[in-house]
């Protein structure tokens, strides 16, 4: 089995969120919102329903996620940034009629969740059609996350911490470090 890839660049990530705009595709571009700011795996996005997102007596988005990822059983809370909050409301204003108990990611038979093969179809078709190449799946916005943190300088332990993973070896290979990487390291470090 091959392994999900990040989308290293920030010109692949904006192409991907162009795809899901032009084609109207508001759940979709939530759903990559969702990915590549949350870190977290597509099982744990599917399952999410408004009431998780939404505070329906206050009327507002909720500041943290609070779930039991699906994998690991491990309690996550998730802070939800700017770009979630707008992508959600995006999605929220274009649904007619959204009960707590919906999926957010709901598909078009009855409230339940589009499934995770569906999910991958919707990445890999937008990296295609954008000319992004690589090993794309849903990993892949998990994995963006980490990388562009990384990148930005966040020590790979609170990464690590974030990933809820139990070493640090398992953090590194989500990075994806190449040579390009190790050579910006080299460009840098004039001493």
């Amino acid at each position: 089995m091959s392994k999900a890839e990040p989308l290293r660049t920030n010109e692949d990530i904006e192409k991907m969120k162009n795809y899901f705009k032009k084609n109207d595709h508001i759940r979709d571009y939530a759903l990559f919102i969702l990915g590549i700011n949350t870190a977290l795996r597509i099982s744990d996005l599917l399952k999410l329903k408004w009431e998780d997102v939404f505070d329906f007596e206050r009327n507002v988005f909720v500041n943290h996620l609070v779930i039991r990822e699906q994998k690991t059983h491990k309690r996550a809370v998730i802070m939800l940034n700017q770009n979630v909050k707008k992508a959600l409301n995006e999605l929220k204003a274009s649904i007619p009629i959204i009960k707590n108990k919906d999926y957010i990611f709901k598909s078009r038979k009855g409230n339940q969740s589009i499934h995770r093969s569906r999910a991958y179809c919707i990445i890999k078709e937008a990296a295609k059609a954008e000319g992004i190449e690589g090993i794309i799946s849903c990993h892949t916005m998990r994995k963006t996350f980490g990388y562009h943190a990384w990148k930005k300088g966040i020590p790979p332990a609170v990464i690590m911490d974030i990933y809820n993973h139990s070493s640090i070896e398992i953090t590194k290979e989500y990075l994806s470090i190449n040579q390009d990487d190790r050579d910006d390291v080299y460009k840098k470090i004039l001493l």
